[in-house]
Order: C-alpha cells, then structure tokens, then sequence
C-alpha cells in the first residue's frame, strides 16, 4: 500500500505540471515529454502518457502481474500565463536534475498555484492596447490610426473579460470582440477624421486571433498527436469563424449606415518606413508577452526575434515571393533562432515563439476576404490566403525548431573545444579533471 501510494502520489505531480503546460499552450508533444520526465525523476518507471485535446492520461505497469494504475485530469481552459509556465518549467528542471525532491517539487507547484497572477487588471489591459498599437504601426497607420487601435484593444478585452462572467461560449466572445472592433472604425470613418479605420480592423482581427492558438494545433499534428491535433484545429476553426461572423456583421451595419471603410495595401516603401514596421512588430509581440504576464525579461526577448521576423517577412515580400512565402520564412527564422536568445533570458523557448508571430498573422487577409463579401464580391480566395498563411506559420516554427536543435547542440561541442584567442578571461569555466578528456585539456590546465 505505501508503494502504491508514492506512485499516486508521483503520477499525481505529473499530472499536475502537465496541465499547467497545457493550459500555456505548449504542444501535446511537450506535454508528454514533460510529464513523463517528472514521473521518471521520482523513481517510477514503464510510465506512459497521453494528451486529448483536454484530458490527461498515465499510466502506470511495473509488470504484467501486477493491475495497471491509470490517473487522468482535465484541464481548465484559460488565457496562457507565461509566468506560471516559467515557474514550472524550473521546477521541472530541478526536479530531473535532482535539486528538487518530490515532496519538494509539490510544494512549488502548490505554491505556485495559490501564488495566483499578481499582474493587475488595468496593466493587462494597457499590455492590450500597446499591443494594438504596434500592429497599428506594422500596417503604416498615423498617430490616429494607433490612437484607435489602441482604443479598440482595451474595448476588446474588456468584451472578453466580461463576457465570460454570464458564461458566454467562446464563439460569441470572437464574434462581439470582432464587431466592437468594426464598430469603433464605423465610427471613426463616419467622422472627418483623416484616417483609413480598415487598420483598426485588422488590428482588432489580429488581437484576437492571437488566442485562437493554431501554432499548438499544428504542431501536434505533425508531431503524432492526430486526435488532439483535430480537436485544437476545430477549436481554432470555430474561434476564427467567430471572428469572421463579428467582422462581418460590424461591415454590414456599416454599409446599411452608407459608410465605407476602404482598404489599403501593405508594405514598407524606404528604410523609414521599414523601420517603424519592424518597431511596430516589436512592440506588438512585447505587448502580447506582457498581457500573458510575462516577466519583464522575457519583453526584451520577444521584442528582439519579433523584429527579426517582422525584417525577414519584408526582404521576402521585397522579392515578390508572395505573403504566404514570407511568412513562412519569417517563422522558420523565429523558429530557428528562439533557443538561443530564450537561453540567454532564462525562459522557455514557448514564451518568444507565440508572441513573436503574432505580428505575422493574417489579419489583413480576412478582412480584406470579407470586405469583398459584402459588397457583394468573391472573398473566398483572401479567406484562403489567411488560412494558408497561419498553417504556414504554425509550420515554419516548428520546422525551425527542428533544425535549431542540433544546430545548437553542436555549437556548444563547439565552444567547449575552442581554445582563445582570448581578450580577457577564461572562455569557459575549468571542468572537474575527473570528466575532462585526455584530448581536451582543461582551461585551467592550459
């Protein structure tokens, strides 16, 4: 009995860390390797473990005489908290390397738990409207412009944090977030502002699209996790159709009003206007990471490899490869590059990807796909062309996933042969002589 209770008791660890990474978005890939590492670093072992969309499952054989013990939990839906999931993440780490033990490890993840988010209301949504207005400037809007997308942001998030309250599906969320948004460029359009309000829509469309979360999706659907792939990419699909069904509703009352809020054509012309493109990507992917409490550290991380995408997606479209091309090109490279500068802040490499494609999806092509709807037009084709484009995001992260790991794996085999020339110090630490290789004399031997 007291064996069985100490494996309910690891399984239970695990089960718990699992859903903690789930509900921040890592991928069913992840999930399993993460729980399965806590369940081995307790002592127990011939453990497997599953993900469905939101059930957890593992279970536990130590012979075949022996019943299989199996443990589930369900995982409540909620915004990612980036500061949780670097707290866990940690613990994990302890915990395998031994500096945790079990009873340890649970404690932190109690506490982390109670700990709640201390990141007040009113600054997450500021994090919102900064957001807003970086995705403003990505698309060449003025101070007006960003004025109203900052405006939008916050009306947005307040709709989804009220919205929930009266139980609200998440459907309806998407769809009066995305009519809030159409609404205020209505408005704004029925003024004698000198503004084009089509970039206060996008920016809205963007914003919300950013929690539809088809970049986990995506990811375990090319990693074997074809069930809960399905599940995610129905989710994701109804929460954009909500998306559309808002949008599409905000463009109508603004036609039956006899306003037209036009359209315009993206695209950096002059190294200015690059420039204030690749802030604007910066800023927005900063605000992201903020509003899902990341720690300040990480803004810097996430504004960096946002800037880097935002600089690849406008070389691309400088080369007339289409916008689908670059974006897959500019998540390959956020991708790739996200285990180095993640590294270098100490966060998961989870916590720059998401924010950094955020500037990166589709928003201008589902509004331009469903101005078209109503004025009568084929929009089918613009409606596509965002749904390749986020599958072609989603793709290009992982892809480049794929190619940083051994990449980075090698650089540091690399960097412990290297030997000077030095400036000043020693390039790396002195290793214990009792692991020190006969061909790779130590830095304090040399």
């Amino acid at each position: 009995m007291s064996e069985r209770r100490e494996v309910h008791t690891s399984l239970d660890l695990a089960l718990r860390i699992g859903e903690m990474l789930l509900a921040s978005g890592a991928s069913a890939a992840d999930v399993t390797s993460g729980m399965l590492a806590v369940t081995h670093a307790c002592g127990v072992h011939n453990v497997s473990g599953d993900v469905t969309f939101i059930d957890l499952t593992l279970r536990h054989q130590p012979n075949v005489e022996e019943p299989v013990v199996i443990q589930v939990r369900r995982v409540a839906r909620r915004h990612p908290d980036y500061a949780e999931l670097i707290a866990v993440d940690r613990v994990v780490r302890e915990l395998v390397a031994g500096s945790l033990t079990r009873d340890q490890a649970r404690d932190e993840v109690a506490r982390i738990l109670s700990t709640g988010r201390t990141r007040q209301p009113w600054a997450v949504t500021l994090g919102w409207g900064v957001m807003g207005t970086g995705i403003a400037l990505t698309l060449g809007g003025n101070a007006v412009v960003c004025l109203l997308a900052f405006l939008a942001a916050v009306a947005i998030d307040r709709t989804q944090v009220l919205l929930p309250m009266w139980r609200i599906p998440p459907f309806y969320q998407q769809a009066a977030g995305g009519f809030v948004a159409t609404l205020i460029a209505v408005i704004a359009a029925a003024t004698r502002l000198e503004v084009n309000p089509s970039r206060v829509v996008t920016a809205g469309i963007v914003m919300l699209l950013a929690g539809v979360g088809i970049t986990g999706a995506t990811q375990d659907a090319l990693t074997g996790f074809p069930v809960t792939a399905t599940a995610r990419l129905l989710d994701a699909l109804l929460n954009t159709t909500g998306i559309i069904a808002g949008v599409g509703a905000g463009l109508t009352l603004g036609s039956l009003l006899t306003v037209e809020l036009g359209s315009f054509t993206p695209g950096a012309v002059g190294l200015a206007a690059a420039g204030v493109t690749v802030v604007g990507a910066a800023l927005a992917a900063a605000g992201f990471a903020f509003a899902s409490f990341a720690p300040l550290r990480a803004l810097v991380a996430v504004a960096l490899v946002a800037g880097v995408g935002q600089a690849v997606l406008l070389l691309v479209d400088e080369a007339k490869l289409g916008r689908t091309w670059g974006a897959a090109a500019a998540a390959l490279t956020i991708g790739a590059i996200c285990y180095v500068v993640s590294g270098r802040f100490r966060v998961p490499p989870l916590v720059v990807v998401v924010p950094a494609i955020v500037p990166l999806l589709p928003g201008l092509d589902i509004y331009r796909g469903l101005a078209l709807l109503a004025t009568g037009q084929d929009g089918v084709l613009q409606l596509a062309t965002a749904f390749a484009t986020a599958l072609a995001l989603a793709a290009g992260v992982t892809l480049g996933q794929y190619i940083a790991r051994p990449l980075k794996r090698e650089a540091r085999r690399l960097e412990t042969r290297l030997s000077g020339p030095h400036l000043v110090g020693p390039f790396r630490h002195a290793r214990r002589p009792d692991i020190a290789s006969a061909d790779a004399p130590t830095d304090a031997a040399e």
